[in-house]
């Protein structure tokens, strides 16, 4: 028996299409030894990678805070090609408007679907097709993060140019990327004016006079839950922790750091770095590597040492992701007009989020309604 086959698992719906199957799986379903299997065998082939759906950081999100979460799995000709978490909310916006989103939470920075390469097209047409049937009280699909360039976008968008179904963009931004071909050296030639490289390197100097000066970079579990602890600590004991919004001011979010990052190991997608200064980290980064991208996660540096700028230092060392043959870009998860991380990161990585009108003529007749309130002219006045 296949045991990524959909006949492989208990199941909450129904086969819409010959050839294809859409289940409903909840967590406990989605931690089946013959689901995970699937699934990691998913992830490795996927049309655009997505580390916040894969088992070792999907799992432990869904077991923080995922109560109401189902996870859309498409099966096609047997095997699991599509998988996409989603919630029902009774509110966008603050307006009691009841809709399917695609599940995401705050340290969570991409809302791809997992999709199978070359099953793009057939997984959005059943997938809509599914919540057209299935809508219940939901009046749209939202769909947040969406690389704007990516495949999964594009076939989405054949989709739905050959039906005539309502759509449109609701939020964009644009993330800073690190991508090219170019050298470590070059790229940082082209990225900042010779002085301010002048002023990084005398930086470098004043800070290794203060004591003796190691970069580290890891790529297996070595000393994980020790490094995972002074990451967290790190962090705590700046600005973000004064605020309230470090990992490790919640029990939940510092849970969700741990387990991951542990995952990550695991599944050979972590790469951690650190700045040393006798011992002691002064600049600790977090990397999620997914061939042919990456995601550079959490990073945090001692604030007493601001005036070196260890996090831009650290970031110097992190331009070895261009050599990398696999990794053809890294998205840096950074909020858009991020003040360090654009300094050297120059090129941009798109991310919409949409609207997308489903179930029957009169649901969609209302969307329209919400399609022209959202996208008016809005005045300047």
């Amino acid at each position: 028996m296949d045991m990524g086959s959909a006949s492989s698992f208990r199941t909450r719906a129904r086969q819409p299409a010959a050839g294809a199957a859409l289940r409903l799986l909840i967590l406990a379903e989605l931690e089946e030894p013959a689901l995970l299997a699937a699934w990691e065998r998913l992830a490795s082939r996927a049309a655009e990678p997505n580390p916040f759906f894969e088992p070792w950081y999907l799992l432990p999100s869904l077991r923080q805070w995922g109560e109401g979460v189902r996870v859309k799995a498409w099966f096609h000709e047997g095997r699991l090609a599509g998988l996409m978490p989603v919630a029902r909310a009774a509110r966008y916006y603050g307006h009691p408007l009841t809709h399917a989103s695609v599940w995401l939470h705050a340290n969570a920075f991409c809302g791809v679907p997992l999709i199978a390469a070359g099953n793009e097209d057939a997984f959005w047409r059943d997938m809509l097709a599914h919540f057209d049937r299935r809508a219940r009280h939901a009046l749209f699909l939202h769909l947040p993060m969406m690389p704007a360039d990516g495949p999964a976008n594009r076939a989405l968008e054949r989709v739905l140019a050959a039906s005539p179904r309502a759509h449109y963009t609701v939020a964009e931004e644009n993330r800073a990327l690190l991508t090219g071909e170019r050298s470590a050296k070059a790229y940082l030639e082209a990225a900042m004016s010779a002085k301010k490289r002048k002023e990084l390197r005398r930086q470098h100097n004043r800070l290794a006079e203060e004591g003796a000066l190691v970069f580290e970079r890891l790529e297996d579990d070595t000393g994980l839950a020790e490094w995972t602890t002074e990451f967290l600590a790190l962090e705590a004991a700046g600005w973000k922790g004064e605020a309230g919004s470090a990992l490790a001011s919640a029990p939940d979010t510092r849970s969700l750091f741990e387990q991951s990052l542990a995952g990550a190991a695991a599944a050979g997608r972590l790469e951690r770095l650190a700045l040393r200064l006798d011992g002691r980290a002064i600049a600790m980064l977090v990397n999620f590597v997914t061939a042919p991208g990456a995601y550079s996660f959490k990073t945090a540096f001692d604030e007493d040492y601001a005036r070196f700028s260890p996090g831009m230092l650290l970031q110097l060392e992190n331009l070895a992701l261009l050599a990398r043959p696999a990794i053809q870009w890294t998205d840096s998860c950074a909020a858009e007009g991020h003040p360090m991380i654009e300094r050297l990161w120059r090129d941009k990585r798109r991310m919409i989020s949409r609207n997308i009108a489903i179930g029957g003529p009169l649901r969609r007749g209302l969307f329209r309604l919400l399609m022209a309130y959202e996208t008016r002219p809005r005045s300047n006045a």
